[in-house]
């Protein structure tokens, strides 16, 4: 099990490029993450939601992503509540407070999945959540040290060195948690080093001295990490691309925004600028394309961008001749009305939408999570993708849809062509549609999306078998092999 001493310190990319590392050895690899709370969500083969990192690293294993290898997921709808997702299936809603008091009840769905993982598995790459130095959060934990002693799973500790004080975490973490948890980990491992490695020698031995455990290496920066699909919308800070490029896609960053790596292969084009506007500032008169995004809070980010001025903005930018594209929780609010008459999405009633298409949507409680094959009806292009939404939309221009899937269509144009939604997230990684969509803008596209991310975890898997000692962490893993061969 990775476990960090804190947040975005980077758990997932960890373990994805791990995955690779041990898949290329010929070992049955398998990801897996009993808790985590993101808006970036994926669909499972098994048609269910997991976080966007454990599809990844089901990618990095060359595994298909199954539920159980995130049996828990948290989607934030508000500062204080989240929609909790068990298995892969929406399971209400709870306030932080209500759910801090019923996790505990969880351990037994997550560990459900971890021994179906570990049934057809050589080794399960366990990912923590946070940090395990949040000793208010221990009772009833089921994402680090929690999980990990009732798995029986030994752990390995990460430190952020980017953020600065790495020595004092690390010392820390070990002095704040109980005799035995301190046990269960048996090494530490530096990543996102910049600079001279050697400068750090000291470094790891101090940590050493005082903790007892000893260091697996540090991972130096590694730019090409960038081209796997972000999870935390904190990334989104540093996400602007394109410098002096042709075509401008502005996309408001909404407080709850969502699945936002459906933007991922945009912002690579050579040609594209990709422009993440944030709250207080207005939407560039200079976009080409404005992008309402996804959104775990559709009728909660509808006022907060009507808070932020963008409604006026995205309608100057309309009658301007500009394009709109909403994508699911952005489709919805393009419409005239959204009516909630059970409350699925925060406080029951309706809401106006932005009346650039005439539709209306009606928010029920079961929810479409789907993967998705048709044809983009602009294009031609065959697209493949997902859907993850609450609600159904209705209205004049759903006539004009934007994808035929099977016997049915997906979508809403307005009469003009220049305003359009749809459910069905991951268009954009199509390269043939990517193509031929921003050809409208006249961008000639030439990114090959899905080989420059399987170029990032190769890269990444190079990357840690240089700067880690593999052979230590897997004899750490079999730490717990030989555990159970004695207990058996």
């Amino acid at each position: 099990m990775i476990q960090a001493t804190g947040s975005n310190a980077g758990k997932s990319t960890l373990v994805a490029g791990l995955a690779r590392v041990l898949v290329r050895r010929d070992m049955k690899v398998a990801p897996f993450k009993p808790q985590n709370m993101s808006n970036n969500a994926a669909i499972a083969i098994d048609g269910g939601e997991i976080g966007r990192a454990q599809a990844v690293q089901a990618r990095a294993a060359r595994m298909p992503p199954s539920i159980h290898m995130n049996p828990v997921l948290l989607k934030p709808e508000t500062d204080t509540g989240a929609q909790v997702i068990v298995q892969g299936r929406r399971a209400g809603t709870l306030r932080a407070r209500n759910y801090l008091d019923k996790k505990a009840e969880l351990l037994p769905a997550v560990l459900d999945s971890f021994a179906r993982l570990a049934r057809d598995a050589e080794i399960v790459l366990v990912e923590g959540a946070g940090s395990p130095a949040e000793i208010n959060l221990r009772a009833g934990d089921i994402a680090n040290m929690g999980f990990a002693a009732a798995a029986d799973v030994p752990v390995v500790l990460a430190g952020d060195i980017d953020r600065g004080g790495v020595i004092a975490s690390l010392v820390g973490t070990h002095a704040v948690l109980e005799p035995e948890e301190r046990a269960r980990i048996h090494g530490f491992l530096i990543n996102k080093f910049r600079g001279d490695v050697k400068l750090f020698d000291a470094g790891l031995d101090a940590v050493a001295r005082m903790t007892g455990w000893p260091s697996l290496g540090v991972v130096p920066w590694l730019p090409q990490a960038a081209w796997l699909p972000a999870e935390d919308a904190l990334d989104l800070e540093l996400s602007n691309t394109g410098g002096n490029a042709a075509c401008v896609i502005a996309v408001p960053m909404l407080a709850r925004i969502a699945n936002f790596d459906d933007l991922d292969p945009l912002g690579m084009e050579p040609g594209v600028r990709l422009i993440f506007v944030r709250p207080g500032q207005p939407i560039p008169a200079t976009a080409n394309v404005i992008v309402l995004p996804g959104t775990k809070s559709t009728i909660g980010d509808l006022a907060f961008l009507r808070a932020q001025g963008w409604d006026i903005d995205i309608k100057a930018h309309v009658r301007r001749g500009g394009h709109v594209l909403g994508l699911c929780g952005g489709y919805q609010m393009l419409g005239t009305i959204i009516a909630d008459p059970d409350g699925i999405d925060g406080t029951a009633g309706s809401i106006a939408g932005l009346g650039l298409l005439d539709i209306a949507t009606t928010m029920h409680g079961d929810k479409s999570t789907t993967l998705t094959r048709g044809i983009h009806c602009g294009t031609g292009m065959p697209i493949e993708g997902y859907e993850i939404h609450l609600g159904r939309s209705q209205g004049p221009d759903c006539a004009r849809p934007v994808v035929m899937i099977d016997d049915r269509h997906d979508g809403a144009t307005s009469t003009d062509g220049r305003v359009q939604g749809t459910y069905l997230h991951g268009l954009f990684c199509n390269d043939a549609f990517r193509a031929a969509w921003l050809k409208q803008f006249g961008i000639a596209a030439s990114l090959a999306y899905e080989h420059r991310v399987e170029t990032a975890l190769d890269a990444l898997a190079d990357h840690l078998e240089a700067h880690l000692d593999i052979e230590a962490l897997l004899a750490i893993a079999r730490l717990r092999q030989n555990s159970n061969a004695s207990a058996a």
